[in-house]
C-alpha cells in the first residue's frame, strides 16, 4: 500500500521539492509549516514516517519529536537541519529520532534513509509477533491423520496457502482443528515470515472487539491514552484469523465487510482511511445460513467470506485416524509427564474408535491427558476412560488376541509407536496393491524413505511389495 510521509518544515520551497522527489518514488505526502500545525497534521493523517526540520518558527523540532513520540512510539522520524551540530544530533537520537540529515540534503541519501527506516519498523513489528506466536516450523507437524478425508484437507491447505486467495471460511465442529488449519494455510502462503494475528470473536465484548480489530486514536475514549494499532493493521502482509466469526455483532460485521471490499478501514476515533493488504481467514461452528435467516449474520458478508470454503471433517468421519491420534497423544504426555505408557490394548482402542467424539480431537486429547495424569501408570486401561466412552463395558474386560493389520482400526494389540507406523505402512501397501510410489504419496514420504523403512520392519516382504 502507498506509504504517507509528513513533511514539517517552515520553508515552502523545501516542502515542495521534497514532495516532488517523494511522490516520484511512490510515496504520498502531506506537509506543515509550523510545530503546532505539524502536530495537528500528524494526528489527522497518521503518517508512516515524518521528515522534521529541527528549527521551526514557533518552536523546536525536538519538542515536536517529543510530542510525536507521546502520540505514537513506532512511527519513524527523520530530523533535518542546517545546524548540524553533534549535540543536536545526539539529543534527537536520545528522544527517538531514526536518523539525522544535514541541509543541504542529498535526495538519494534521504530516499535511502526513509526506505531503511520503514523497513526497520516493519521488521520490528514482525519479529515481535513472531516471538509471541507459537513455536516455529510448519504447522503440518501438528496434524495427525492418514485417512482419505484428511489427505484431501492437506491438499486443499497447500493449494489455498500458495494461491492469491484473500478470504477463506473454515467450517467444522468445535474441537475439529480449525485454528490449526488456519495456521497451516498461513505457513504455506509464503517462504518469508509474515505476521499471523488471531482473535476469538466470541470471547471479547463487541465494543472491545472493535478496538482490538481496528485500533484507536489517542482520546477516542476515556482510557485511550495513546494511539493503538489494531489486529487488521498489525496483520499487514500476513494473515488475520477470526475465530468464531458467527458470534460477531451486526454493526461490526458492516465494518469488516468494508475491509474485505475496499481494503480500507479507520481506527476508532480516526478520520483517515487506512489501506491494508491482509489475508482474512474466518472460522465458525455455527450454521451461518440459518444465522442469516435469523437476521443475526449479514448475507453479503457471508458470501464475501466464503470465496474459498473449507469444511473440516469431524473425528467420527475419520475414525481410521483415532489410533494414530491416541499414539500421538500418549507419546506427547509420556514426554511431558516422564512416563512410559505403551499403546493401549484392543479393549481400550475399540471403545475409543466406536465413540462418536462430539468434542472431536480436542475431546480425545483431554481424555488421554486426564487418564495419564490421574490414573495410567504403566498402562491405559478401560477403567481409566470416562463412563460415556465405556458405555457399560466391564472394567475388567480381558485383553483381546493379537489383531491383523487389515483390521487395525477395529482390533488393536498393545504395541509401540514403531508398531503403529509399521502397520500403517503395511496397510497402505495392501490398499495400493503393493505399489510403492502410490503408497509413499499417500503416506506423505518419499519412495526412498519408504524403501528404507521397509528394510527395518520385520514381517514385510519387500520383494513382494515392489510395484
Amino acid at each position: 500500500m502507498g506509504k504517507t510521509i509528513l513533511i514539517i518544515d517552515d520553508e515552502k520551497t523545501i516542502r515542495w521539492s521534497l514532495a516532488e522527489a517523494l511522490v516520484a518514488s511512490g510515496y504520498e505526502t502531506v506537509d506543515a509549516d509550523t510545530a503546532a500545525n505539524g502536530i495537528t497534521r500528524f494526528r489527522e493523517t497518521c503518517p508512516d514516517l515524518v521528515l522534521l526540520d529541527m528549527k521551526l518558527p514557533d518552536g523546536s523540532g525536538l519538542d515536536v519529536l517529543k510530542a510525536i513520540r507521546a502520540e505514537d512510539s513506532t512511527v519513524p522520524v527523520v530530523m533535518m537541519t542546517a545546524y548540524a551540530e553533534v549535540e543536536a544530533a545526539v539529543d534527537a537520537m536520545k528522544h527517538g529520532a531514526y536518523d539525522f540529515i544535514p541541509k543541504p540534503y542529498s535526495v538519494e541519501k534521504l530516499r535511502v534513509s526513509i526506505a531503511n527506516a520503514m523497513e526497520t519498523e516493519r521488521l520490528k513489528t514482525e519479529i515481535a509477533y513472531l516471538r509471541s506466536a507459537s513455536s516455529g516450523g510448519s504447522f503440518f507437524k501438528h496434524f495427525i491423520g492418514r485417512s482419505p478425508a484428511m489427505q484431501e484437507i492437506f491438499e486443499k491447505i497447500r493449494k489455498i496457502g500458495q494461491s492469491k486467495a484473500t478470504t477463506i471460511l473454515i467450517t467444522g465442529e468445535s474441537g475439529s482443528g480449525k485454528e490449526l488449519v488456519a495456521r497451516a494455510i498461513h505457513a504455506c502462503s509464503n517462504d518469508e515470515p509474515r505476521p499471523f494475528m488471531e482473535i476469538n470473536c466470541a470471547s471479547v465484548p463487541e465494543n472491545l472487539l472493535e478496538s482490538e480489530l481496528f485500533g484507536y486514536e489517542k482520546g477516542a475514549f476515556t482510557d485511550a491514552k495513546a494511539r493503538k494499532a489494531g489486529l487488521v493493521e498489525l496483520a499487514e502482509g500476513g494473515t488475520l484469523f477470526l475465530d468464531e466469526i458467527g458470534e460477531m455483532g451486526i454493526t461490526l460485521q458492516s465494518r469488516l465487510l468494508r475491509v474485505l471490499e475496499n481494503k480500507t478501514f479507520r481506527r476508532v476515533g480516526g478520520v483517515k482511511d487506512l489501506t491494508v493488504n491482509t489475508r482474512i481467514v474466518s472460522a465458525t461452528n455455527r450454521d451461518l445460513t440459518q444465522a442469516i435467516k435469523d437476521r443475526q449474520f449479514r448475507e453479503d458478508l457471508y458470501y464475501r467470506l466464503k470465496v474459498i470454503p473449507l469444511q473440516i471433517p469431524s473425528l467420527r468421519e475419520r475414525r481410521d485416524d483415532i489410533p494414530l491420534l491416541v499414539g500421538h497423544f500418549i507419546e506427547r504426555f509420556n514426554r511431558e509427564l516422564g512416563k512410559q505408557v505403551p499403546m493401549p490394548g484392543t479393549d481400550v482402542l475399540d471403545l475409543l474408535v466406536r465413540y462418536d467424539w462430539p468434542g472431536n480431537v480436542r475431546e480425545l486429547k483431554n481424555v488421554i491427558e486426564r487418564a495419564m495424569l490421574l490414573d495410567a501408570q504403566d498402562a491405559l486401561l478401560v477403567s481409566h476412560l470416562p463412563t460415556e466412552i465405556r458405555g457399560g463395558a466391564p472394567l475388567d474386560a480381558p485383553a483381546a488376541p493379537r489383531a491383523s493389520s487389515a483390521s487395525v482400526t477395529s482390533s488393536f494389540f498393545p504395541m509401540t509407536l514403531r508398531d503403529v507406523e509399521r502397520i500403517q505402512i503395511e496397510r497402505t501397501l495392501e490398499q495400493t496393491n503393493g505399489n510403492k510410489s502410490r503408497a509413499a504419496a499417500i503416506l506423505g514420504i518419499s519412495r526412498q524413505t519408504l524403501r528404507e523403512k521397509l528394510k527395518t520392519f520385520h514381517g514385510i516382504d519387500e520383494a513382494a511389495a515392489e510395484a
